[in-house]
């Protein structure tokens, strides 16, 4: 084990907590010095470590957004291919017991054919220390943070989506108003609000058979009193819902809630209480499995593709200008 900090002071505690070196950068490290590389940095920074790691040969796990544009998920793809080792894509929702729940449920509801993807904090902004709310370093708002898990999830119960439409609207009623900050992260004080990014965002997705995906994600609403996650699908035959709460916030739903609607009749699926994070755990299974698998190489950046491809699309989308909310504007016709 070995750790890479640019922070000669953490360098210091880290070796002096484990006995294990700590290097300032990461072309310090050898292959041999770890079996799996850790990438936890600011977002911007995710892509452009991990193909340095790849490419001396570390199998590498990056947190979601593993990268923030299809560019940078083509030239992942290459250093993994270079480096002959695989990257892995962590994005821990969709190792929940409710969500693999759910998903073994979708292929029971005849033809899919619309899927709702919700996550709302009533009060849930992040600070961390200014990065988080910053675009030039998060690369987006609560789109790249709730909305990639919620894309994730989506392609676990759905399988691999590609869209041919796409509409959405983001806005930032609340990022920049101290009053919605996440308490219960912990986040130190930031001085001075000057956030560029959304902190809702609204997006409806079609594919090229006609399958319809709904998204909303907001880090704070007026309309919730404590934090929703909710998975809607809707088949031919049934429609299948979850409500929980995604995440580590302590303001949730008491338990995660299952049910199966048909012809007016709702029944509930028990799902099994586990304790808050234990989704976590079965990832990191997951990941030795996936370092003991030869074919694991190109995997997950295929998957990455499809995500981060998917948020381009919606802020492409996005005509909501960025500005802070004001007067309701109406236009008269002329």
């Amino acid at each position: 084990m070995a750790a890479v900090d640019p922070d000669p002071a953490r360098r210091e505690a880290f070796t002096a907590a484990t006995g294990r070196p700590a290097f300032g950068d990461v072309d310090a490290l050898r292959a041999e010095d770890a079996d799996l590389a850790l990438v936890a940095s600011p977002n911007h920074l995710h892509a452009a470590l991990a193909r340095r790691l790849l490419t001396r040969g570390l199998a590498t796990f990056v947190e979601k957004p593993v990268c923030l544009s299809s560019a940078e998920a083509d030239r992942l793809a290459a250093a993994e291919r270079a480096g002959g080792v695989p990257l892995l894509a962590g994005s821990a929702c969709r190792y929940r017991a409710d969500v693999r729940a759910l998903a073994g449920l979708a292929g029971e509801l005849g033809h899919l054919r619309h899927i709702d993807l919700v996550w709302e904090r009533a009060c849930g902004v992040p600070r961390s220390q200014g990065w988080f709310t910053s675009r030039a370093e998060a690369g987006g708002g609560v789109l790249f943070d709730l909305g990639w898990h919620l894309l994730d999830v989506l392609e676990t119960v759905a399988g691999p989506l590609a869209f041919v439409q796409a509409a959405a609207s983001t806005s930032y009623d609340h990022v920049n108003d101290p009053r919605w900050t996440a308490a219960w992260r912990h986040d130190q004080p930031v001085p001075e609000l000057d956030a560029d990014v959304e902190d809702t965002v609204r997006g409806f997705l079609v594919t090229g058979s006609g399958l319809s995906v709904g998204l909303r994600a907001s880090w704070a609403t007026h309309a919730a009193s404590h934090d929703v996650t909710e998975i809607r699908i809707e088949g031919s035959d049934d429609t299948a819902m979850l409500r929980s709460t995604f995440g580590f916030s302590p303001n949730r739903e008491p338990r995660p809630r299952l049910s199966v609607v048909r012809r007016g009749r709702t029944s509930e699926i028990t799902v099994p209480t586990e304790p808050i994070g234990a989704e976590y755990s079965r990832q990191l299974d997951d990941i030795r499995d996936h370092l003991a698998d030869p074919s694991a190489c190109g995997s997950a950046i295929a998957g990455v593709r499809r995500i981060v491809g998917t948020i381009e699309a919606l802020y492409a989308a996005s005509a909501t200008p960025l500005l802070p909310a004001g007067p309701v504007m109406t236009a008269a016709a002329t």
